[in-house]
């Protein structure tokens, strides 16, 4: 079934943590790293629904910087699946107006990866019907630690006093300086944490944890959510007035 548009209040940024590849894998006594394979199918679905739902920005968490604690295979397998999803999707996502770009700490990454996250941020910079971001080798505490250390480096300089460096200088040196906060977050199998993803942005987005493993979740359910949140009401720590 095609998910259906949506009307009204709308979440224009949704951030998902896409929880539950590998689990999904082992309960059919596959491989985890089919799981992985699996989930990537999914983003593409996803993606392909996100603007039909009034979503402009799409933020999908993929790696974490905990995640190398798993084993080798494991994450030379994800690594390669990242540089396929690249290889295979640069092209569609150029001809759908999708904006690709990744957040997170690079320096870690494979350099034939490196380079392969460079070319298709140059590439789509154009596109603006929707802002794909892919968080890889991401954390919110090492970004928000990445920023401040940006920020006392630039009052060192002399760039800002110190009275300047409030939570504007701190957002602006951010992985996400430019794009706007979540409203909505996700969090797909189960697991009700946030687990160290947008920790400075999310600070007023509103949450769903969904049972559903990432492999299984839908456009469908997508909408479903995004019609739950279409009335929700948002205060950001005000009262509502009659």
């Amino acid at each position: 079934m095609a998910a259906k548009d949506i009307t009204g209040s709308v979440a224009a940024h949704v951030a998902i943590i896409m929880d539950g590849n590998g689990r999904w894998a082992q309960s059919r006594g596959w491989p985890r790293l089919v799981g992985h394979r699996r989930g990537a199918e999914r983003v593409r679905d996803i993606v392909e629904a996100a603007p039909g739902l009034g979503i402009r920005y799409l933020t999908i968490f993929a790696f974490s910087t905990e995640n190398w604690k798993r084993s080798t295979e494991e994450v030379l397998g994800l690594m390669r699946i990242f540089a396929r999803y690249i290889e295979s999707e640069a092209d569609r996502l150029s001809r759908e107006g999708v904006r690709l770009r990744f957040i997170g700490e690079r320096a870690r990454l494979d350099k034939k990866l490196q380079k392969l996250m460079a070319g298709i941020e140059a590439r789509t910079a154009p596109n603006d019907r929707l802002h794909l971001t892919v968080a890889i080798n991401y954390g919110g505490r090492d970004e928000i630690a990445r920023a401040a250390r940006r920020l006392a480096q630039d009052v060192a300089a002399g760039v800002l006093r110190p009275d300047e460096a409030d939570e504007a200088a701190l957002a602006a040196r951010l992985d996400t300086a430019d794009i706007p906060d979540p409203d909505l977050v996700i969090r797909t199998s189960g697991e009700a944490r946030i687990s160290n993803f947008l920790l400075w942005q999310s600070a007023y987005s509103e949450y769903e944890f969904t049972p559903t493993l990432w492999p299984d979740f839908t456009p469908d359910e997508l909408a479903r959510i995004m019609e739950c949140f279409g009335q929700r009401d948002r205060r950001f720590g005000g009262v509502l007035t009659a």
